[in-house]
């Protein structure tokens, strides 16, 4: 069952990234062009809030049957270098909760603004910062403080 939720938890990741991409890019086509906020642009938004938080229920599931997720704040290297169970343990956890937090705040925000330039200028900013956070928090093949694969077998 683990390698079933890892790997559909990496599948979506590329779900959300492609999301969160495409709704950044939108909206500052859309912002900078002075384009009408349109149906399909309300749905690419709450599209992109919803693929958060399908990923984040499956992060959530996949944190409480992990065992290097298990939740360590003293997992850390002996000279204080950061070790994977305090990168999926702590930084992991904590860096996506507040990504898809800021998704879904900007979404409802973005929702309620009166005008089309408004609500365009809400999604890239709010977006944007949770993008940052997210390719920061991801564990990448390259990264040195958490390898995964770009798509988890099982």
């Amino acid at each position: 069952m683990l390698d079933t939720l890892l790997f559909f938890h990496s599948l979506v990741r590329w779900a959300v990234l492609g999301t969160l991409l495409y709704s950044i890019y939108h909206a500052y086509k859309g912002y900078y062009s002075k384009q009408a906020f349109s149906k399909g642009d309300d749905k690419l938004r709450h599209w992109t809030a919803t693929t958060a938080h399908i990923q984040l229920m499956l992060g959530i599931i996949l944190y409480t049957q992990s065992p290097n997720a298990k939740f360590s704040f003293h997992a850390t290297g002996p000279n204080g270098q950061i070790t994977q169970p305090f990168f999926f343990g702590v930084l992991h956890l904590l860096l996506m909760i507040s990504a898809i937090v800021i998704i879904t705040v900007g979404s409802a925000m973005a929702k309620r603004k009166p005008t089309d330039s408004e609500k365009y200028k809400t999604m890239l900013m709010w977006f944007g910062v949770a993008l940052f956070i997210i390719i920061i928090a991801i564990p990448w093949p390259f990264s040195p403080l958490a390898q995964r694969p770009y798509l988890h077998s099982f």
